[in-house]
């Protein structure tokens, strides 16, 4: 009963095909009908006359009129509703849920070399973290808000690594990006071969909607493609690229930011060039990416909906089950106590 009640507050019931209850007055007519009558067998005796007459006993005609039951009727007309009820239909139907158009394939291309380690971050407790460490906080709000899309991860360092392949389940991505180590990649930074990689990972695919977000905080160091080139060969597969430069540029630092080739990244694969040197720019940055490249959705035309039928065919099975058998253990009874009756005359 809980779970029936759960069920019918989740939305408004209604019958499918509310023109059936007409049928409901069908007994009615039935009602009229002219009783059945039966001939019951009957055993004949030589005797049976002069006993009768010596008993003044009317004989039969053999004819029986069958006697209509109340309860038995009322039993009938309730199968008979019950049947009508769920040949309408019951359902109960939900508000219109907004379907999710899956339309891109969403590709993370993140850097993972020894630089990403350096800690000139601040995380939302004021605390020094890497640049690891904040990309990751970050990006997790920014995975999880992606409903829709399937996206894909990819790491580089001295190589670039195919950490999952395009997906649905963003919990797979979000924990395989937080399992993840600076280093584990390599010590370089190979822009051009992660991007190499993206693009045989997109050909594999065939939705028309591809867009890769390159993020990395030095230069390119031992690619084999350069990444300019690189990028000239994903806008050539329809791919949209948007890179991200956390690096800095200049004041003596080890690794520093070759924002102009992630520009120029930008520029030729129809994508945009974004820098962040702390972790509200970044957040900024994926912000902004949602307003590019913003969920598409369908229209309202999905309205859920729960089946009912199966309870009230459920209920009139039981109650047929319940009447015959009550109704032949009635019948047992009173053969039973007619048997010891007739062995105590006898």
């Amino acid at each position: 009963m809980e779970e029936l009640k759960a069920i019918l507050d989740s939305g408004d019931f209604q019958f499918e095909y509310p023109w059936i209850w007409w049928l409901a007055i069908l007994p009615v007519f039935v009602m009229f009908l002219p009783s059945r009558k039966t001939k019951p067998e009957a055993l004949v005796t030589p005797s049976f006359k002069v006993i009768s007459e010596l008993h003044s006993s009317k004989l039969s005609t053999g004819v029986k009129v069958a006697k209509r039951h109340i309860i038995a009727w009322l039993l009938a007309i309730l199968v008979w509703m019950c049947l009508i009820c769920a040949a309408a239909s019951p359902q109960i139907v939900g508000e219109p849920e907004k379907q999710i158009k899956t339309a891109r394939n969403f590709l993370l291309n993140i850097d993972l070399s020894l630089s990403m380690e350096t800690k000139d971050w601040v995380n939302n407790q004021n605390q020094k973290v890497s640049r690891w460490e904040a990309v990751k906080e970050v990006m997790e709000e920014f995975i999880s808000e992606r409903e829709g899309d399937r996206m894909g991860l990819i790491l580089f360092g001295s190589q670039a690594y195919l950490q999952t392949p395009f997906t649905d389940d963003l919990t797979v991505v979000q924990a395989l990006l937080n399992e993840s180590e600076v280093g584990m990649a390599g010590a370089k930074t190979a822009i051009g071969n992660a991007v190499g990689k993206a693009v045989e990972l997109f050909e594999r695919d065939s939705i028309q909607k591809k867009v890769m977000v390159l993020l990395t905080d030095g230069e390119d160091s031992g690619s084999e493609l350069k990444p300019i080139q690189a990028a000239r060969l994903a806008a050539v597969d329809s791919i949209t690229i948007y890179t991200i430069g956390i690096g800095t540029k200049g004041n003596n630092q080890t690794y520093e930011l070759d924002d102009y080739t992630l520009k120029e990244m930008a520029r030729v694969a129809n994508g945009q060039y974004f820098e962040a040197s702390d972790r509200a720019q970044l957040e900024q940055v994926y912000s902004t990416l949602e307003a590019l490249e913003p969920i598409e959705y369908e229209n309202n035309d999905f309205i859920p909906k729960k089946q009912l039928f199966h309870y009230p065919l459920i209920f009139a099975l039981l109650i047929t089950l319940i009447y015959h058998f009550l109704r032949g253990g009635m019948s047992f009874f009173k053969n039973f106590i007619a048997k010891i009756q007739t062995g105590g005359t006898t």
